[in-house]
């Protein structure tokens, strides 16, 4: 049978594509497909145990089935257009051009909303003491939107605010633009600093958005944060031990 597979970030240098049609023989598992090119590529290994795998633009475990015309996915670490309809409890949008906060914010707000909060994540000049030139983002657009429209209706649910909007700019940008941004309003300031909060810690750890850093004498794929447990590619499992045979 065949599947894609999609590589971002840094494995697209590892592997030296961004995707490929691969054969695998029928009931073959995702622990499959990360053995395959463990076996392959000794750089691939060694962040086996960083990484997570989707499986149709949903995060899957390794002991996952596959079947032909499965699109897997080989995401590392995130660092964190297309874009959904804009509704009164917000807007979920993943843009190429500069992102508008006012105009979001406008849209927002609401009468009977006591706060407004509102984060950017800017584009800063140095990264450990390197001068930074520019960055460029890509992502894994269709699971992207997916999962932010996720976190802002869990951040409704968990926190109790009414508006949540989340706006990520891809492409390359230049310093003191911005990368991110979230908004959220509520009746009370507390819920809306919380959800706030709560939201871009979770999207820099699980939204598949990577971000390459350029400086005066080279580039890199910035260094993301660990996926949470639940959604990592287990480390020492079957995969890694198959691959190191």
């Amino acid at each position: 049978m065949q599947i894609r597979v999609l590589l971002f970030g840094i494995l697209k240098n590892v592997v030296g594509q961004s995707g490929e049609i691969v054969d695998l023989p029928e009931g073959a598992r995702v622990e499959d497909v990360l053995a395959r090119y463990a076996d392959r590529f000794p750089q691939f290994a060694a962040v086996l145990p960083s990484l997570a795998v989707s499986v149709n633009q949903e995060y899957s475990r390794e002991d996952r089935a596959l079947a032909a015309g499965d699109e897997v996915g080989l995401l590392p670490p995130v660092s964190g257009g297309k874009c959904e309809p804009t509704s009164a409890s917000g807007e979920i949008h993943i843009v190429k051009e500069p992102i508008a906060t006012a105009a979001v914010l406008g849209r927002l707000k609401r009468p009977q909303d006591g706060a407004a909060v509102v984060f950017e994540g800017i584009v800063r000049d140095n990264t450990r003491g390197r001068r930074t030139l520019y960055l460029d983002y890509e992502a894994y657009e269709p699971m992207a939107l997916r999962q932010m429209q996720s976190l802002a209706g869990e951040a409704r649910e968990r926190f109790g605010v009414e508006g949540v909007s989340i706006v990520h700019r891809l492409g390359r940008l230049q310093i003191g633009e911005t990368s991110v941004l979230i908004v959220v309003t509520s009746a009370h300031r507390a819920a809306a600093f919380d959800a706030c909060r709560w939201v871009i810690d979770t999207l820099k750890k699980t939204v598949p958005i990577w971000k390459k850093e350029y400086f005066e004498n080279g580039a890199m794929w910035a260094d993301g944060e660990p996926f949470p447990e639940e959604i990592r590619s287990p480390g020492g499992t079957t995969a890694q031990h198959r691959a190191s045979k």
